[in-house]
């Protein structure tokens, strides 16, 4: 529900009398979009960055607090009073400690679904860079290689079709089964390894397991949850059961490979190639085996944030903090 649907009868005297603090808004809004329509609904601040040691005293009188990836755990919410409200700036939410959250009464929402168009498109624009070497091209031009060729084509990689490919899946949620469709379109067999029963899902997703996923992809894109069972999914021992030469793609969460293995695997040429939004440390060192390693294709957390994606979290963020204030709260986490 955007905020324009939302009912007329909201309190007023009470919205004004919330204080609503954002703690890191410049990466979902570094001035390109405007907070007004959620100013409307109480006394807003806005920060662009906050670091741990401030975010207590920047939040002390707040109500509301939102938060991209600033951390609320138990001992920060242990000591807002008066917060009654966080609303995570993201779809993830492991930045807040929920038992504690639910513990003080606090409720915390999130913004599901708001960027899965252009994460797909992402997840594309990675396997399509490295099977069509568009990057390497445009530079190659750029210091002349084609001016320079004696041919009207100028070409020194290997170039791929991804029809015919195999592209395996792990997790079906809204942005892996949006990739599976597209693949679909491309000419590719789409395998999965999901959660969901195979009588659930569409036609020309075949579910498969981890082990036989592994085995059967040419190219390999992860869309799952970071949890203890997914942490480390790919490592140097599930490395070896796929096949030489494939693709590894990862727009989910960044602990979800190991990078020394991930890396090893670039040199030694069993990976053909990496392709990655995410890292495990964001940002990540400068000396992190991926950047030196090669066919690593590395963008940095960029995925989410199209300006039409912005402005649906902005909107959607807006529409989740005038419903808790009507007493009607969505996207609630912790129930």
């Amino acid at each position: 529900m955007l905020l324009a649907d939302m009912p007329l009868y909201i309190n007023i005297v009470k919205i004004k009398e919330m204080k609503i603090v954002i703690l890191d808004g410049y990466c979902v809004n570094p001035g390109d979009l405007s907070w007004d329509a959620l100013g409307g609904l109480g006394e807003l601040t806005v920060y662009d960055r906050t670091a741990d040691i401030e975010v207590i005293s920047r939040t002390m009188d707040a109500e509301i607090i939102l938060t991209n990836k600033v951390i609320l755990s138990e001992n920060v919410i242990s000591k807002l009073p008066k917060l009654k409200y966080i609303g995570v700036l993201a779809t993830g939410y492991n930045v807040v400690d929920i038992k504690a959250a639910a513990a003080h009464r606090i409720v915390v929402t999130n913004i599901p679904a708001y960027s899965t168009d252009s994460v797909v498109q992402m997840v594309f624009a990675l396997i399509l860079n490295i099977t069509n070497h568009v990057a390497h091209y445009a530079e190659a031009n750029r210091k002349g290689k084609w001016s320079d060729c004696a041919d009207f084509s100028y070409c020194d990689t290997p170039l791929n079709e991804l029809n015919g490919m195999t592209l395996g899946i792990v997790g079906l949620g809204h942005i892996g089964m949006k990739v599976a469709r597209v693949a679909h379109d491309f000419g590719m067999d789409v395998f999965a390894f999901t959660s969901k029963n195979s009588s659930l899902l569409p036609t020309g997703i075949q579910k498969t397991t981890l082990d036989g996923l592994l085995g059967v992809s040419d190219i390999l894109t992860l869309h799952c949850p970071l949890t203890d069972t997914t942490r480390e999914l790919i490592n140097k021992e599930s490395i070896k059961k796929m096949r030489r030469g494939a693709i590894l793609i990862n727009t989910g969460r960044g602990p979800l490979v190991n990078e020394n293995d991930v890396a090893e695997a670039l040199k030694t040429g069993y990976l053909g190639a990496y392709g990655a939004d995410v890292m495990c440390e964001e940002p990540p060192a400068k000396d992190n085996p991926l950047f030196s390693a090669p066919n690593s294709y590395i963008t940095p957390h960029i995925a989410w944030a199209t300006k039409q994606a912005r402005i649906r979290l902005i909107d959607i963020a807006t529409s989740n903090v005038g419903a808790f204030i009507e007493g009607k709260p969505v996207n609630v986490v912790n129930r």
